[in-house]
């Protein structure tokens, strides 16, 4: 079969060799693509092409994507009976590959804006007691460490939730399994566990903006074990906090 070329943003070749593709199961594997398309929306150069090829032999059917991209080529292979199902396990590979992509980007961009001083520090709503935070943290106490931490808190949200932006399947999760104030927790959490390894010398702002997208990824791929360490948590700070007079 000749390659074909469908009529999409991202320029995207259909190549099938000794198989058999019918219409209807070619528009079903178009619009799987969507996700990706969304996906390298922004890039000036996005073309992928789609290698599908049977094989008599063993009765299963191989697909390759190639994805190619300004400073890169991703690759993402797999084999099925089933079409359908080597493709769908491929895409994810792929998009994968591709959040991976972008969020290098996005830290090599970070890191030159800082080597410039061009980066936006993110910077807390009052002065921070290092010394209480520190003292906090020797002392294991999560709940201190946060309270001195409370003045980035707004910050923290405003710069994660522009990073969950970047990952058209995360941010779509926001407001249904997951808030945006489970995003921040998971952001004091790690910092709190990484305190005792962070870099000399690095500012607070800065080194919070570097742990917001392992945070974000470690509660989108370990959702129900890190909401379970959320709520806990959340629960352990409300029965340490006073109650109210009336």
């Amino acid at each position: 079969m000749q390659p074909s070329v469908t009529p999409r943003q991202m320029q995207t070749i259909f190549d099938v060799h000794q198989f058999e593709l019918p219409d209807r199961v070619r528009r079903e594997l178009e619009e799987d693509l969507d996700g990706l398309t969304r996906q390298v929306e922004h890039f000036p150069v996005a073309d992928l092409h789609v290698l599908i090829e049977g094989n008599a032999r063993s009765n299963d059917v191989s697909v390759k994507l190639t994805l190619i991209l300004p400073g890169t080529t991703l690759v993402a292979n797999d084999h099925d009976p089933i079409l359908t199902a080597a493709f769908e396990r491929c895409l994810g590979s792929l998009s994968h590959s591709v959040e991976g992509y972008k969020a290098k980007l996005d830290n090599e961009s970070e890191r030159q804006k800082v080597e410039k001083g061009t980066a936006h520090e993110m910077l807390p709503t009052t002065d921070i007691d290092l010394a209480s935070v520190e003292a906090a943290v020797a002392d294991g106490d999560y709940a201190r460490f946060r309270a001195a931490l409370l003045p980035f808190e707004d910050a923290v949200e405003g710069r994660a939730g522009r990073w969950v932006q970047r990952f058209p399947d995360y941010e779509a999760r926001i407001g249904r399994d997951i808030k945006m104030a489970d995003v921040v927790e998971e952001v004091f959490l790690l910092a709190f566990d990484q305190y005792p390894d962070r870099p000399e010398g690095v500012p607070m702002g800065e080194w919070l903006v570097r742990l917001i997208d392992p945070a974000v990824k470690a509660l989108m791929t370990r959702t129900d074990e890190e909401l379970e360490n959320i709520n806990l948590t959340r629960t352990a700070l409300a029965a340490q906090t006073p109650p109210r007079k009336g």
